[in-house]
């Protein structure tokens, strides 16, 4: 794909960094140069690597230049804490991490025993350009994704099934040949990595990568790089609309959104009061990527209710208990080490459980109702109450944690806990700005009550399960 990018778009604008501006046959030469560090430094066909770091020309470059050594890329998400990522490098083998120094402040520190490599250093332009050759079967990835034990899976996917996907996608977003793609949606997420840069490359697209979204920055890169295609969460949306000057917006013309429940007049505002001509919205999952999008002449109903009709080769249905249920050619090649989990999420007529609820129209438009796993989403990430739960029973004074997402006008959603907490030192209970603190400590912002409710006691049914429903009432 990538060399197939340099002798069909050549000299074309292929990255924009900062002052740094590669044309297709540029990145081509870099990224044969990384394969051939990669390959100095060790990495045979197969071996796993990760990529620890925000956005950037160095993360595509390290990236497909571990691919173009044959190698398995590893991305981790930047907003883990040093916990949360190590769980993720050390079950997946990873060879190596690559990080970029500093980041929100961070310093990236690996696994005991896991070199870590600088993405700022000279080591991505040290090696001889090489490539291995590798099969359309091969493991191109694995992206890690929470579950309801809240202990992340890692989702193996081979190349084919990347390629083929996206070039569809392509088709049906409306990326064009020369487009100018603002790329806000992270990298280490389907979304930025697959729907961003693989497709970038399938049409020949300028990818320009934003490591943190600041709208004031967003808004003056689309002005001053003249950005035609802008995908990313509702919350982008909601950003661009409140920008006082939207002369400044002028060249933009295509937009995708998911994710997160859409209200139709945000849509409607956005074809109305911005120039887009195009916005769909699809419905994805690491386990199947991109597995449904709106089509071209969808109204504004369509768009903001459902989530468009199946890709080609992907079959979607509904199971009697309401659960999404997807089949076809873009479903994972399984869980990294997990062959029970695989078993459970994949049945033996080759349905994948998406754990999401769903409904199905006439036409074949998938609307989501309801999430089977509790999932929600802050700002366009996926929040696992379980997860978040974990965390916060390791708090001393904490005996039982049960965490919803809440309606927040800014993110779409962010999470309520609901504690229970024991003194059994005497010492008084902590507050909820003191659990909201220690919370940041421990986990990725996103993760992060941003509220907190003392019960003394939460509600359980029978079988000791926390009956949630029965917190909605509490949602704010």
């Amino acid at each position: 794909m990538v060399a197939g990018a340099a002798d069909r778009f050549g000299d074309a604008e292929a990255v924009v960094d900062g002052p740094l501006r590669l044309s297709f046959a540029d990145l081509f030469d870099r990224i044969r140069c990384a394969a051939g560090a990669f390959a100095e430094f060790g990495i045979t066909k197969g071996d796993r690597a990760s990529v620890w770091a925000p956005n950037s020309v160095e993360w595509i470059i390290a990236a497909f230049g571990l691919l173009t050594a044959g190698g398995v890329l590893v991305p981790v998400n930047t907003r883990f804490k040093a916990e949360e990522a190590a769980d993720i490098i050390t079950r997946s083998g990873a060879k190596a991490v690559l990080v970029q120094q500093g980041f929100l402040g961070a310093e990236y520190v690996a696994p005991s025993g896991v070199p870590v490599i600088d993405l700022k250093s000279d080591f991505l332009g040290s090696g001889k350009p090489f490539s291995r050759p590798v099969e359309s079967t091969d493991i191109s990835d694995i992206i890690f994704t929470s579950g309801t034990t809240g202990r992340p899976k890692g989702v193996m996917m081979n190349h084919s099934q990347n390629l083929r996907l996206y070039e569809e996608w392509c088709e049906l977003a409306d990326l064009r040949e020369g487009d100018r793609y603002l790329m806000v949606n992270p990298y280490f997420h389907t979304f930025g990595y697959k729907a961003g840069l693989i497709a970038s490359f399938i049409r020949g697209a300028t990818m320009l990568p934003v490591p943190v979204f600041e709208v004031g920055r967003v808004v003056d890169l689309i002005a001053t790089e003249q950005i035609t295609m802008l995908p990313g969460p509702p919350t982008l949306y909601h950003s661009l609309l409140a920008v006082a000057d939207k002369s400044k917006l002028a060249s933009l013309r295509a937009g995708v959104t998911g994710a997160a429940d859409i209200p139709v007049e945000l849509v409607r505002r956005v074809h109305e009061e911005l120039p887009f001509q195009t916005l769909a919205t699809g419905y994805g999952l690491t386990e199947a990527g991109t597995v449904t999008l709106s089509r071209p002449g969808d109204s504004f109903e369509d768009i903001a209710t459902t989530a468009g009709v199946a890709c080609d080769g992907v079959e979607v249905r509904i199971a009697d208990d309401g659960e999404v249920l997807v089949r076809g050619y873009t479903v994972m090649q399984g869980y990294l080490d997990d062959p029970e989990s695989t078993a459970q999420t994949i049945d033996p007529d080759g349905w994948l459980h998406t754990g999401d609820l769903g409904t199905l129209d006439a036409a074949g438009r998938l609307r989501i109702v309801g999430r089977k796993k509790d999932m929600f989403i802050v700002g366009g990430f996926n929040a696992y109450p379980a997860e978040i739960e974990g965390f916060l029973l390791e708090h001393p004074a904490v005996a039982q944690a049960a965490v919803i997402g809440v309606p927040d006008e800014r993110l779409g959603q962010v999470g309520k806990a609901f504690l229970v907490t024991t003194t059994a030192d005497g010492s008084p209970p902590p507050s909820a700005e003191e659990m909201i603190a220690w919370s940041r400590d421990r986990m990725a912002g996103f993760k992060v009550p941003r509220y907190v409710e003392f019960l003394d006691e939460l509600p359980l049914n029978a079988t000791g399960k926390v009956m949630k429903d029965k917190l909605e009432g509490h949602r704010r």
